[in-house]
This record gives C-alpha cells, structure tokens and sequence, in this order.
C-alpha cells in the first residue's frame, strides 16, 4: 500500500515564483503540520515556488524531514500573455486538454510532467509520500485519475487543500482529507 498526501499550498500574496505566505498563510501551514504528523511520512517533495516551500516547513520541522524540490510541481502557465478573460480561457482547457493558449501549457502537457512526478513515486519504496504543488496542477494530477475531475473541482479547491490518493495493488482511491 502506498498514499500519496497530495498538497495545495496554503494561502499566499501572490502567484509570482517568489510569493511568500500571508500571515494567515503561516498560521495554515501551523495546521497542516499538526493535520499530518501522525500519518507516517517518510518523503517530501515540492514544488520550487516560495510558497509551497513554506507551506510545508512546519511539517519538515516536525518529522525531522528535508524535502526535495521538484520543478516538474511548479505550477501550470496558462499563458505569458495577460488574459483579460482568463477564467473564461482556463475553463476550456478542461474541456479540451490539447488546447493551448500563447506561451503557456495545455492541461495535457502540465498534467503530464506531474504524473510523472507521482509515477515515480509510486514506483520508489517510500510508502507515505507528500507532494506539495498548487491548484491548477493538483487538479490536473486528479484529473488524470478521474476525468470528472475539471475547471468547478478546481475552483473548489482551498488553501490548503489535501487530496490522499492510496494505491492498494491496482486499485487507486482519491479522498479529500481537508477539512
């Protein structure tokens, strides 16, 4: 058996690489540390981004644990350009995996480069895994397990948010576990 503690990052002053936690934020990070310490993690990885990082020092601290960074948990970019109508544009790429707006990933590529991540989780030894990344890419990684998953599971979700994703021979469950 083997779970995967799938984590968003709690809540931050913005979407820039370097955004760092609000107060608010860090007080969320306290209670993700005490919501996880007793469920037996062995290995953390995360996302480059300042505010994944953050979000899962307490933890760290806690269990005694480094983490590893993973630039393939960054999250998804939608586009370089300023959308006007994003909400509108990120929609779509729901509906349509391949469809792909000017610099940025289609929910395709970005849901690739993460299951990669959590492939190779599946196939290492460690049995309890968190993986800290951000929204659009959670979503997308529990898409790829269950393809109801889409653009209004996305909006629902919250900062943090948690999603146990367990792995029993070939049998796959996915929980949110958050409150």
């Amino acid at each position: 058996m083997k779970n995967i503690f799938l984590i968003r990052h709690c809540k931050a002053e913005g979407q820039d690489p370097s955004a760092k936690l609000t107060l608010e934020g860090e007080g969320q990070a306290q209670e993700l540390a005490s919501f996880l310490k007793n469920e037996g993690i062995e290995l953390i990885i995360t996302s480059p981004f300042r505010r994944a990082i953050e979000t899962i020092m307490p933890l760290c601290k806690i269990l005694s644990l480094s983490y590893t960074i993973e630039e393939r948990l960054k999250e998804r970019v939608l586009s370089t350009v300023d959308l006007v109508d994003w909400m509108d544009k990120l929609k779509l790429t729901y509906d349509n995996v391949d469809l792909k707006y000017k610099g940025g990933e289609s929910s395709r590529e970005a849901m690739n480069r993460g299951i990669e991540v959590i492939n190779e989780i599946i196939s290492g030894s460690n049995k309890n895994i968190a993986v800290v990344t951000h929204g659009a890419l959670m979503s997308l990684i529990l898409k790829h397990f269950d393809n109801n998953i889409g653009f209004e599971e996305w909006r629902k979700l919250s900062n943090p948010d948690v999603y146990k994703i367990r792995m029993e021979d070939k049998e796959k469950t996915i929980k949110r576990i958050w409150k």
